[in-house]
């Protein structure tokens, strides 16, 4: 199978290219934005050496979905899906924060719970909760957005202090987080699932505020199964997940956490489809449809066509 780790396109009015750790982003005339959604895996922020076929596809498609049904409590940056594993869309100046918002205790908040904090983002938070509690109200933890590195927590208070965000802005984009997230728990809701945790990054265009790049896929998102949630949460036993948590348990298991020095598990033909075929079933949980594995002979090619023909639209 022809996985797509690397893009080299050259677009009629082509700036720049920014290749990020999955997504490589072409900049059309500095007002559009041509996100080319890779098949290239990372966790631990480290991208892993082999490819997963039809994970571009996949998270594109999730997103562009979510993108659609979240358009009238936001505007978004998205124009088009002119190919499976690419979006066009309007070219934002994104804010240096990402607003993260937790529905409940788990993740790196529980590890942050668990190791006697009771703060989170300048938020209090009650004694005596237990992993994978539900949060009497959803809370939004933002984190600042490191161009290199890892994102650091920080408080709304302190965002507004440093001048990341103007205060009206900040409290637009919380508006809009809140909503979205609640968005997104009755789509998941609806599918048999819990909308955990997510983030959302905003931009600005002409002075308007855009929801800007993915939205509730399993990258950005953590998901459990509705289903057995309350009685694994009252034995204390771990949630089932819908979320790329799989392959960084797969990593761990065989030694690897990023850390100096670890090497990369060997990822056979055989744990590389495995990926695929969870990603695909992510897929088809999240939406509720059948996925429909694109055209993979030559990709490169079928990318660089259907974007060509559609700029010449805009």
């Amino acid at each position: 199978m022809n996985a797509i780790v690397k893009t080299d396109f050259h677009f009629p009015g082509q700036k720049s290219v920014y290749k990020g750790k999955v997504r490589d982003v072409y900049d059309i005339n500095d007002e559009y934005l041509v996100m080319v959604v890779s098949d290239r895996i990372s966790a631990f922020d480290v991208v892993l050496p082999e490819g997963i076929p039809y994970k571009g596809q996949v998270l594109n498609q999730i997103a562009s979905k979510f993108l659609d049904a979240t358009a009238d409590i936001v505007p978004n940056w998205k124009i088009a899906t002119p190919d499976p594993m690419v979006t066009v869309g309007h070219k934002c100046e994104p804010f240096k924060v990402e607003m993260v918002i937790r529905g409940y205790l788990t993740g790196s908040s529980w590890r942050a719970y668990k190791s006697g904090e009771r703060t989170l983002c300048g938020l209090p938070l009650p004694e005596g909760m237990k992993e994978n509690q539900k949060f009497e109200s959803p809370l939004i933890t933002p984190t600042t957005k490191a161009d290199e590195g890892h994102d650091e927590n920080i408080s709304k208070e302190e965002i507004i202090a440093q001048g990341l965000v103007s205060r009206e802005d900040y409290e637009l984009m919380e508006k809009y987080t809140y909503a979205l997230f609640r968005r997104g728990t009755e789509i998941a809701a609806e599918k048999g699932l819990i909308l955990v945790d997510t983030k959302y990054e905003f931009g600005k265009k002409n002075g308007k505020i855009y929801l800007i790049d993915e939205i509730h896929t399993p990258d950005s998102s953590r998901y459990f199964y509705a289903d057995g949630y309350e009685e694994r949460f009252a034995k204390g036993e771990k949630q089932k997940q819908l979320s790329k948590e799989f392959v960084r348990e797969w990593l761990m298991e065989h030694g690897f956490q990023g850390q100096a020095g670890q090497q990369v598990p060997e990822m056979t033909p055989k744990v590389v489809t495995g990926i695929t075929d969870r990603y695909i079933e992510l897929y088809e949980n999240i939406t509720g449809q059948k996925f429909e594995k694109a055209e993979h002979n030559n990709v490169q090619k079928r990318i660089e066509d259907n974007v060509n023909t559609f700029l010449k639209t805009l």
